[in-house]
Order: C-alpha cells, then structure tokens, then sequence
C-alpha cells in the first residue's frame, strides 16, 4: 500500500455498484465531511462547527450500518465538486454517458469560470474533456477538485494527499482502529510542504479544523495523534521550510491558533506553540499585513488578539516577579513571542502615521475603526507595561537592600526578562507622542536597577543599541559590559590557542609577525605566549606581553602615535609615521593589539585622544575635541572665533585658506580648499576656516593611519561592530578600560584583598612587608604590583576588579634570595628573612624597573 493511500479494512467485493461495503462507507462518510468543511464558511464560531461535525459524523455512523443497494445502484450519479480557491463543494448530478466536458459547461453557468480555465481532477488525475463519466470511473459521492490553469501536475496531487489525510481524520474521529495513523498523518502533512500551492490546498481543505476536530474527538488516542501531528508539522515549518512559503504557512498556523483559541481556549499548550510559531513566521518572513484581502494577507486585526493575551501574561507574571522574587517571572517564550506578534502591529501603525501624521491621544486610523481600536489598545497595553516595569525595578532596588548576606542569587531568577520587556516598551514608546520621553524618565530614575540588567543579562546574541541611544541612563561598568559582548569569548581550550614564542630583544618586531600574519579567526580563539629561554606560561606571562608591546607601539620614538602636549597617557597617530615603510601595516597590528588587550582584560596604561576616539566612533571633530591634542591650534581658533568682526575683515591677519605642513624636515603649504590660496579669511567665512583647519591637521592628514588601526581593530570583534563598539562607551570608559585606574595604590585595599600560605596574617614577616610597601612610592608599589600579579593598572574598582585574591606564600627558599612570583595565580613566594631591613633590601631590588618586569615565574 503506498503510503499516501489511506488504510482500508479488507472486506469481500459486493454487487453494490462494484463498490466493497468499505469503500461505499468511507466514500459516503468522505462526502458528508466534505459537506460539513463547506459549511464550516457560514459558522463564525468554530466550537459550534465542530459539534455541528460531531453530531452529524456520529449520525452518518449510523447511517452507514444499513446500505440502501437499490439507491446505489440508480443509473443516475450524484457527486461533489470542490472549489480549491474557496473551499466550498457543488452538488451535482449526471448519468454514466455525460461527457466531462459538459459538467465543464455547467460549472460555468454556476460559477461564471470559463471552460478554458477550469480543470476537473479525480484520483489525482486531471479529466479530459471526451471522456465520459464512465470512463473517468466516477461514483456516486465521487469527490472532484476544481482548479485553475495548472503549469504543472502537482496540485492534483498535492490534493491527493491532503483528502487521503482528511479521509484518515475522519475514520479516527468515527472511532475505527487503523494501524500507524500517526506516521501516516504526519507523512501526508508534510509530503508536500514546500510545493507551490500546498498551503492554500491545505486551508481551503479546512485541514487546520479537521486536525482540531481530531484534537478534541472523544476516542482513546486521537488527542495524542493530534497533538503530534501539529507539532510535527510547526517543527517542519522552524527546520524544513523554505522562507519563501513563511506567508502561506502563517496563514495556515494562524488558523489552526483561531480555532484552538476557541475550542479549547489560550492556556490549552497547543494553542500556546501554535501561537508561537505563528509569531516566529511573522518575525523571520516577509509575510504582507493590512486590512485588504485576507486570503492573501495576514490581517492585523487578527494579530491583536494575541498581544492582549501575551500583555495580560506578562502583567502577571510581572506581579508575580515582585510579590515572590524566587519565582521565574515572564517566561522568556512569552517575551519573544510578544516580541514577533508586535512587528506586524507597529509596522501597520507606522504606515498609518506616514498618511495621517503622528498619534497624538491613540488617535490614528480613522478610516479603520477596528485598527484604530487596537492602536488605543496598544496605547493602554504600553502604559501598563511600563507602569509594572517601574514597579518591578523599584522591588529590585528594595529586595537588593534587604537582601541577607550570603543568601545566594536566587532573588535574580524573576528578573531574566525584565531587559528584553523594556527593550519592546522602547519600540512601542516611538509610535506615541510622549511615550519615549517617559520611558526615558522612568529608565533614568531607576538608573542602577538598569544598568544591573545589563551586567546581569545582557547576552551577545541580543541586540543593545536601543541602549546605547540614551547612554546617560546606564553607568560605566554597564556601558562596559555592552561594549565587551560585541569581542568574540575567550575561550579556554589551550589546544586551539595562536601559538607566540618571542624574543624579548625583537619584542615589536616579532610580535608584528605573530599577529599580522594571523587570520581573525585564529585570534578570536586566544593566544598563547611565552619569551623565549624563559619557563613561564600563561595568563601571566600574556598579561606582561601586551603591557610590554604596547609601550613599544606607543613610544615616540617608533613615530607610530604622538603623545598630547597637555597629557603624555594620550595618543593620536602620527601624521609622519610614513617615515616607517611599514607603517600602515603596523597601524593595523596596532588595532589588532588594542582590541585583543580590551578582550582579554589587560590595562595596558595608555589612552586615546579624544579626537582620535572621535574618529573612531565615526563623529564629526569639532574645535572642542583637539583641545588635548593641539593645545597651540585650539588657543588660535578660539581667538580667530571671538575676534571683533572689524579687525578680522581689516585683514590684518593675513589668513587665507591654506595650512603650513612640516614634513620629513621640509615644509609646504597645503590649500584647505580649492582656490585656498586666494581666498581671504573674513568674519564670514571664518567658522568655515577654523573648522576646514581642523578637518585638514586631524582627519586628512591621519585618514589612512586611522583606517588601518580601524581595520585591525574590526578583526578582533565579532561581526564587524566597530563604530557600534566605540560608539557604546565615553571616552572616559575607554580609558578606564585601558588604562584603569588613576589613583594611587590603596595598601589598606591591597590587604583586604590578600591571603597567606604559609603565614599567617598576625606573623611579624607580613607586617614587616606591609610596613615596607607603605613607605614605597606610587611608582615603586606599581612595579612591585606587576613582579606580583603582571598587573601594572589597577581596574577603577581597585583590587576587588581583578577577579581573584592576592596570595603571600612562605617560600623554603633561604633569606639570601629574591622574593619569586607565579603571576598567573597572583602568588608572591616570601622568604622568612631574618629581619626587616632584609626584605626591605630584597624587596627594593625586584622594585627597580627593569628588574621588576619579565621576573615572575609562571
């Protein structure tokens, strides 16, 4: 038996009409389910259908046990023809000889279709127009599909399988046994899911209704094939389906969502996946929304009931998060689900506006009353949401304040998706006038609890610059953290690191290889490193490379970067670094060294300039950014802009629109704009000057230095974000994650944060070394700092943003030798010398500088 046939009880050939007691029953059940299907279009209430079809299938049971031989055995034929386009089925009726092509000429004075595009299938055959009814092998209760022109043979086939699978339902629903129902179901559901048609075959059929009748059929068994069977058919459509069939598959799903909503009601858990993957076909297809024609749309208002019923969920789930914090809140499918259903709503509403302006009040869509009900709806669904999240952040503060030492973080579970709520409160706040400006307010007023969120829950594959467009509401370590999600993860697997062995004597020049010669991929998986002739590995060892390298990159005298008159930490590149053959190579190593030391945490004491970070970032330079970088040009613009307009036109100054430009010991003059020579500079045309000036000394003449730093720099994100990266942060934040922190280092905070092996924290040794480390210099305490941990730039939060404890460990070596270090674990190996002013001698020597680098062991 192919599988696409439905199963029959065999059962002995009878004189009826040559056809088995079998086949008239199920032929005679098929016709009056046809029957019912068409007229499920006159019932608005699918729970009335339903029962309808119920009670007139247990009536065609009965009447099926008696078979009136003399009627089947009449001479003239009755059968039905369906109307694939609309679903609806035509009594008619015939004698054995009629031609098909007379049926065709009927069917055209009932309908209008012309013969020349009506095309009769049977048996998944198309009928030819001489033959008679006879020879086509038609039967009483004979089901016929009418379709249009066909290109190809598919939909006669395509309708095959769906009555063969309708005609299955039926029998099930009648009670009777067939052996592998579920497989064969989910086999004539699918067999045909991306063939052109098949989803509007499948709902003019009234499939969706069938499958729910199925559902809610009282037999042993037939809930849980119908459950199956709708599942497999929503997972075919997340795996299987082409995007190119998300519009006709929504219409499908969205149908079998209306008749479950209301049969079994929106809490039933196939309602519930139904209505998710409806939202999924919405969010990921081109599916076309509107109030027209809804056979070939998705009309909204038929998206809005489930946003109501999604808002009212997550109001309260919200409630629930507040009053029980333990609990697990807004679950995170009915987040995303509300998510994708208001796409299509906000896209309607939005057209809407662009014909008749902005909402003011809910007022929008007046030539739609039922759009515009919805849009005052969404208003109110807006406001209490909103109003709920003020609410719910509120009880964060308040549960953070109570919260009990050592309780655990499980009073965070509520708060999973309170970021992704307020992500879509945003969206809809720019449909109504006002609203963003209060979400705003709210945000800023509960400006801790948000900037937690994100540090919290932020996650990569989320999109945060809805965030990032109002970063006064969010603090540093959350602007951090947004920032450092768009860097691939560090990974851990030591296998799949890049490999360095380098010469400290060649350190630049070696490490330029290792890292430019490298694809981006293999950087993203981590490095590994060590100096050559030296035994120590790790993140020691690594965290010491790129403070290392980074002095060399930095120092003026490789003519890469400048440092600013008015602050020697900040740099900008060097307008003559084409002195170095290399030195647009070197600029992208360069970016690529800076983001990899953002991505592994590494401060490597160096910041940019602020007009460099500006370009960066992608913004226009203005005379306030250059204030560091050119202290001389930004005092000489500021007084060409508040000059007395007499003295300037006077030109006594005698500017014109050039610049001079010293290069390679040589100087020229270069014309700021055409004509540049000729053109005088007057109290007209001055702000054009000063900021043609600028643009010419801070974005021409470092374009393609920039560029290449920028180029190195987008290797090592992910996806490349690099305007996003930069734009998410102040340059303050940058620095801070550059550089770290700019206050001395606390010996009272380096305690707290230390523990002993070996001693104990009362031992006369461990207050002979703190002693010691307080009398230090700032300098002296930060090279002892990096022999100790490779860490010479404390993180802002001090030694609590290292991530890990400091340890003094006893070490048996004798007093005669240096204190020793294993960095990657932040160890310092102490010998018990035999008085303080010992280790006060030994500690002085690993303190110098040069010694003080490269000395820990691993």
């Amino acid at each position: 038996m192919s599988i696409i046939e439905t199963p029959t009880v065999d059962c002995d050939h009878d004189q009826r009409g040559g056809v088995a007691p079998t086949d008239y029953y199920r032929h005679s059940a098929k016709r009056k389910f046809d029957d019912f299907t068409s007229a499920f279009d006159d019932y608005d209430d699918c729970a009335d259908f339903l029962d309808l079809v119920s009670v007139r299938m247990k009536k065609d049971v009965e009447a099926n046990a008696v078979v009136n031989s003399s009627s089947a055995a009449a001479s003239r034929l009755q059968f039905f023809v369906r109307m694939i386009s609309k679903g609806n089925s035509m009594v008619m009726q015939g004698f054995p000889q009629d031609t098909v092509k007379s049926i065709h000429e009927r069917i055209e004075t009932m309908t209008g279709i012309p013969v020349c595009e009506q095309r009769l299938i049977y048996n998944g055959k198309q009928l030819r127009w001489k033959q008679t009814l006879h020879e086509c092998g038609i039967q009483n209760d004979a089901n016929l599909q009418l379709v249009g022109n066909l290109r190809s043979g598919m939909i006669p086939k395509v309708m095959e399988v769906i009555d063969n699978m309708i005609s299955l339902i039926c029998r099930l629903c009648r009670g009777e046994v067939v052996h592998d129902a579920l497989e064969v179901i989910k086999i004539l559901m699918t067999k045909n899911f991306n063939v052109p048609g098949y989803f509007e075959a499948f709902l003019s059929s009234k499939s969706p209704a069938i499958l729910v009748m199925l559902y809610v059929s009282p037999h042993a068994g037939n809930k849980g094939r119908a459950n199956c069977s709708i599942m497999h058919f929503l997972s075919w459509c997340h795996t299987k389906l082409s995007k190119s069939f998300y519009r006709p598959c929504a219409r499908v799903v969205l149908e079998l969502c209306k008749v479950l909503r209301r049969v079994v009601g929106c809490d039933d858990p196939l309602y519930i996946s139904c209505r998710s993957a409806f939202g999924f076909l919405l969010e990921n297809g081109s599916v076309s929304y509107g109030s027209g024609n809804p056979k070939s749309s998705i009309l909204l208002q038929d998206i809005c009931p489930f946003v109501r019923e999604l808002a009212n969920t997550l109001l309260r789930d919200l409630d629930l998060s507040i009053s029980c914090p333990t609990s697990t809140g807004p679950f995170s499918t009915d987040v995303r689900d509300f998510t994708a259903l208001l796409i299509p709503l906000r896209t309607g509403i939005r057209e809407q506006q662009a014909l008749e302006g902005s909402v003011t009040d809910g007022k929008c869509c007046q030539e739609d009353p039922l759009l515009a009900e919805e849009v005052d709806y969404l208003r109110l669904i807006y406001i209490q949401l909103l109003s709920k999240m003020d609410e719910c952040l509120r009880g964060m503060e308040e549960c953070l304040a109570n919260k009990e030492q050592g309780e655990g973080d499980n009073v965070y579970l509520g708060w999973y998706q309170y970021l992704s709520i307020l992500k879509e409160l945003h969206q809809i706040s720019k449909l109504y006038d006002g609203a963003e400006e209060k979400f705003w307010r709210v945000l800023m007023h509960r400006r801790n609890m948000l900037s937690l969120l994100i540090i919290r829950h932020a996650k990569r594959t989320d999109d945060h610059q809805w965030i990032l467009e109002h970063k006064s509401v969010t603090n540093f370590e959350s602007r951090r953290h947004l920032a450092m999600l768009l860097f691939p993860e560090v990974k851990e697997d030591y296998e799949e690191f890049h490999e360095m062995l380098i010469d400290r004597s060649k350190l630049l020049a070696e490490s330029f290889e290792y890292i430019t010669g490298a694809k981006p991929e293999s950087l993203h998986a981590g490095l590994f490193m060590e100096f050559k002739n030296e035994e120590a590995t790790g993140p020691g060892v690594l965290r010491e490379w790129f403070v290392l390298v980074c002095q060399a990159i930095f120092n003026p005298q490789n003519a890469l970067f400048v440092a600013c008159p008015n602050d020697c930490r900040r740099f900008f590149p060097n307008p003559a670094s084409k002195v170095h053959p290399l030195h647009l190579e070197y600029f992208s190593f360069s970016g690529r060294i800076i983001a990899l030391a953002l991505m592994n945490r590494v401060h490597v004491g160096i910041v940019f300039d602020r007009a460099f970070f500006m370009q960066l970032a992608g913004n226009y330079i203005t005379l306030e950014d250059i204030r560091d970088a050119d202290p001389y040009l930004y005092s000489s613009c500021k007084q060409i802009l508040e000059m007395d307009a007499d003295f300037i036109d006077s030109d006594a100054l005698g500017l014109t629109f050039v610049r001079e430009v010293e290069e390679l010991g040589y100087r020229k003059v270069v014309e700021l704009c055409p004509g540049g020579k000729r053109l005088v500079v007057n109290s007209k045309n001055r702000e054009k000057y000063v900021d043609l000036l600028i643009q010419n000394r801070f974005v021409t003449s470092i374009s393609e230095q920039v560029s290449h730093f920028a180029k190195g720099f987008d290797d090592i994100l992910s996806n490349s974000r690099l305007r996003q990266f930069f734009q998410s942060l102040d340059l303050e934040d940058l620095d801070w994650m550059l550089h770290g922190s700019e206050n001395t280092t606390s010996v009272e905070d380096w305690k707290a944060h230390t523990e002993y092996n070996g001693y104990k924290e009362t031992d006369g040794h461990i207050s002979w070394f703190w002693e010691i480390v307080g009398r230090m210099s700032a300098e002296q305490r930060k090279v002892l700092l990096f022999f100790w941990t490779s860490v010479k730039y404390l993180p802002v939060e001090g030694f609590h943003g290292l991530g890990s404890r400091l340890y003094i460990c006893r070490s048996l070596e004798p007093e005669d030798r240096l204190p020793s270090s294993h960095t990657c674990f932040y160890q310092l190996c102490l010998p018990p010398y035999s008085s303080m002013a010992v280790m006060q001698d030994r500690l002085g020597v690993i303190t110098q500088d040069h010694i003080g680098c490269s000395f820990g062991t691993w």
